[in-house]
């Protein structure tokens, strides 16, 4: 369990405002260096519970832990922040500068690294989301993948050791999405500890893992590929198929030896080498 970079233990978490639980009586590890995707309908608890492997909520009932420190203990709230970036949906709402040198300063200047370290680290960020040359830009002048961009090197300069995705991607075109998880599979790569909450299949087909939430429990929780071709209970749960997955489901009742694929680029694999063989 030492290789555990965020942990919730029995964790269950409660709104002021309402009667039932959002999240309830959730245990999950997520280990160093994993890229896991978390899915549900809206309602289902997935933003609660990136909210609470961050320490911005602390649970009613059970305990998180990130890097061994317990989001209810005060005396590590400024650690967990470092330790567990978020990057959130609407990026205008984390962007705060008007230059982004500046925005990416932002979170070294809250938690105390000296300004003779900074220029080395904010460029060294902007180089891992491949914006680098937009350091001296207004971020109001930036599409909405590249403001992304920029909210993700704000949180890489302060160096976590995860980064939680809460459907980052929601806002953006296809051109944006791609662009993200091309960034967020290069960090995955480099050893970073990634959570992303989605309700894109796609992207969550690119992960090493996927858990899957309904009215606030962890119903699935599995590789891609052992979640995702479970065709009836994720209708059951009202998600969709990868499309992947769907295209080799009608191949296959309509006879065509193929494999059942999450991802388009294995399935025209496939059906090129079946074409070719004919």
């Amino acid at each position: 369990m030492e290789d555990l970079i965020l942990r919730a233990d029995n964790v269950s978490y409660a709104y002021e405002d309402s009667e039932g639980m959002a999240v309830r009586g959730v245990t999950l590890g997520f280990r160093a260096g994993e890229m896991t995707a978390v899915l549900g309908h809206n309602g289902s608890g997935k933003s609660t519970l990136a909210k609470l492997l961050n320490g911005l909520y602390i649970p009613t009932e059970g305990h998180v832990t990130v890097c061994g420190m317990d989001t209810q203990e005060d005396e590590h709230t400024w650690d967990i922040r470092r330790s567990a970036g978020m990057v959130f949906q609407n990026p205008d709402n984390q962007l705060v500068a008007s230059i982004v040198r500046d925005d990416v300063a932002f979170g070294l200047e809250n938690i105390g690294v000296p300004s003779a370290q900074m220029p080395a680290r904010i460029e060294t960020a902007l180089r891992q989301v491949d914006m680098l040359s937009f350091i001296d830009r207004a971020p109001h002048t930036l599409s909405g993948g590249q403001k992304q961009r920029i909210a993700i090197a704000g949180i890489l300069a302060m160096q976590p050791k995860a980064l939680i995705l809460d459907e980052s991607t929601a806002m953006l075109d296809p051109r944006g999405r791609r662009g993200l998880m091309r960034v967020c599979k290069e960090l995955h790569t480099q050893g970073m500890t990634i959570v992303m909450i989605t309700h894109f299949m796609e992207e969550a087909a690119e992960t090493d893992r996927i858990i899957v939430l309904e009215k606030g429990l962890c119903v699935l929780d599995g590789s891609p590929k052992e979640v995702l071709t479970q065709d009836e209970k994720l209708r059951t749960l009202n998600l969709a198929i990868p499309f992947a997955t769907k295209i080799s489901r009608m191949l296959q009742d309509r006879g065509l030896p193929v494999s059942t694929h999450i991802n388009t680029e294995t399935l025209k694999e496939e059906l090129c080498r079946l074409h070719s063989n004919r």
